[in-house]
């Protein structure tokens, strides 16, 4: 059984788990007002950390802000470790630890200073702009020596993680996973979400009838997971992630991702709904996607759990938010509480859901925790102190088998080993393949490079699988592995909020700086509504990626997999190497 062995919450409501829970007992809200802030044309709302937090953290020329943050709750989660484990704490140097770092924009905050279009194409600066190398700079930092590896699942990317940390650890492939979900504003962030009309003028409402859209937020906040511990406490029983297949930013208002995610784990852990203590839902305050949760609870019959959000105290806190709520909602089923809803008054969903409104007492011992993001993505985890029986590492069953593979460059292209003939070269190429294999998706033209190449790779693959038996929808994952991220997007995206006077930020560009976003194409076009995930490594290490897509066989509703690795630096330098297993 996977059990969390310590924690660790940083946020600008405080520097423990104990100060923030504290802190939300209290009503406590960090968001306010920033006016000029990074020279943004429009004031905003949003939970910040100080001058005077910031300058507590191990920050220097080795380290970013945004590596510092998650370096100081990821030092403190492992002393606490220490702590509680005394003599018997394990060596985190023996290559058994990993750690699994969940963020979506990292230190995206780089760029906001730059005038001049040329410093984009700095090699010191890409780097730093590497997530796999952040997570490097953080392992290192700790002395966690094995490759880290980083989930970039959009704003479900902490609780993703949470589940994909607990599926290495079945498998055997380690006995701890460190993992931390961090993020940072900036700039560019907050201009994107300025550009989707997305944010709120006023402290977030979650549920509220009169909810006007979201506060963003700063945190960091670990959570370390053991296969071997012995001592009873929180354990992670069941999680799975399922994709919308509806649009990659707008949600589904059937919910059929939210909902298939909660019945996965209601039926995987036997869930009662009278055993849950609550549902930890995302509760953005948006009035799609509260109004899209409300669905999904309804119709899993789970409409009288006590439902609590905590954005109004933190904010969206993006790829932080998974683990930070998570780790509260322990704390307070450990001092036997329900958190309030803050800022709530009255229902503005159209399904009856149990909005809390103040501090509850209860006794029970499991919760879930949902969470919902752009491409398409939801998740849902089921956290527990109640005695089970203990697992079995679950090495696989049966070793997956590659059915067709796909190469493709910006020179060539190879179908189950047989070369293509093409005539172009770079991103033409990626055009005429989706050409000549009977392209028909409008939406391919809107696309950034690397959904193209994912779509087209995709498309090769299922045009060599006519002639054998394909997965029903909903049990087919897609699982992508890369390095670059959606570096290609974020260059292309700045070009528009670059200059003060020529400040046109696009909401369209900015969707597709999430480099989930090529997953959520894939599933929309082929109407997926199976697991998708994205992650990053600072190199490509093969056993590693096949770890990771393998891994996505212990969900029990997957069959098979379309997965493996698309890398996309420029539009003439980029691979894609992806298989169809089952």
């Amino acid at each position: 059984m996977i059990r969390v062995v310590a924690h660790h919450i940083l946020s600008p409501l405080g520097d423990s788990t104990a100060a923030n829970l504290q802190a939300v007992r209290n009503g406590a809200t960090a968001i306010r007002q920033w006016n000029g802030r990074w020279q943004l044309p429009q004031p905003f709302m949003a939970s910040l950390f100080s001058e005077s937090q910031m300058a507590q953290w191990p920050c220097g020329e080795s380290h970013t802000p945004f590596e510092a943050m998650a370096i100081a709750s990821v030092s403190k989660a492992i002393a606490m470790w220490r702590q509680q484990a005394g003599p018997a704490m394990p060596r985190l140097d023996d290559g058994r630890t990993v750690l699994v770092l969940s963020t979506t924009k990292g230190n995206i905050g780089l760029l906001d200073q730059l005038t001049d279009e040329r410093q984009t194409t700095d090699p010191q600066l890409l780097q730093w702009l590497s997530l796999g190398h952040s997570a490097e700079v953080i392992a290192k930092a700790v002395g966690i020596p094995t490759m880290p590896i980083v989930v970039d699942n959009a704003c479900i990317s902490g609780a993703s993680a949470i589940v994909f940390a607990t599926r290495l650890l079945r498998m055997g492939r380690y006995d701890h996973a460190v993992v931390c979900g961090a993020e940072r504003q900036s700039r560019f962030i907050v201009s994107g979400f300025q550009s989707l009309k997305a944010l709120s003028s006023q402290v977030c409402r979650p549920f509220d009838i009169d909810r006007t859209g979201l506060n963003l937020g700063e945190a960091a906040a670990t959570v370390i997971l053991s296969r071997t511990a012995p001592e009873p406490g929180w354990h992670v029983v069941a999680g799975a992630v399922r994709n919308d297949a509806h649009h990659i930013s707008a949600p589904s208002m059937s919910a059929e991702g939210a909902w298939r995610a909660l019945e996965s784990v209601k039926s995987t852990a036997v869930v009662d709904s009278e055993q849950l203590a609550f549902l930890s839902t995302h509760g953005t305050a948006t009035m799609f996607n509260d109004q899209m949760e409300a669905v999904a609870i309804d119709r899993a019959g789970l409409g009288q759990v006590p439902v609590n959000a905590v954005k109004a105290n933190f904010g969206h806190t993006m790829g932080a938010c998974g683990v930070l709520e998570t780790v509260l909602s322990m704390a307070a089923i450990d001092a036997g509480i329900i958190l309030p809803t803050n800022n709530f008054a009255e229902l503005g969903v159209s399904r009856k859901i149990n909005v809390t409104t103040k501090e509850m007492p209860t006794s029970k011992s499991s919760f879930i925790k949902m969470l919902s993001g752009f491409g398409g993505v939801n998740v849902a985890l089921f956290m527990s102190k109640q005695a089970e029986a203990d697992e079995k590492n679950e090495a696989l069953r049966h070793q997956p088998v590659v059915r067709h593979s796909v190469h493709l460059s910006e020179k060539d292209v190879t179908v189950d080993g047989v070369k293509l003939a093409v005539t172009s070269m770079g991103k033409t190429l990626v055009t005429e393949l989706y050409k000549k294999t009977g392209g028909d998706y409008p939406r391919f033209y809107k696309m950034d490079l690397l959904c193209r190449i994912g779509l087209v790779a995709t498309q090769l693959l299922l045009k060599a699988e006519e002639t054998t038996t394909s997965d029903a929808a909903e049990h087919r994952a897609v699982v992508i592995v890369g390095r670059s991220g959606s570096i290609h997007a974020d260059l292309n995206y700045l070009t528009s909020i670059m200059h003060a006077d020529d400040f046109f930020p696009s909401p369209e560009r900015f969707v597709y700086t999430l480099p989930n976003i090529v997953t959520g194409e894939i599933a929309m076009r082929y109407h997926y509504h199976g697991e998708t995930s994205f992650y990053l490594l600072p190199t490509r290490d093969a056993s590693i990626v096949s770890d990771i897509v393998q891994s996505a066989f212990l969900d029990p509703d997957t069959t098979s997999v379309i997965g493996g690795w698309i890398d996309c630096e420029t539009d003439n330098r980029f691979e894609a190497e992806l298989s169809i297993l089952e």
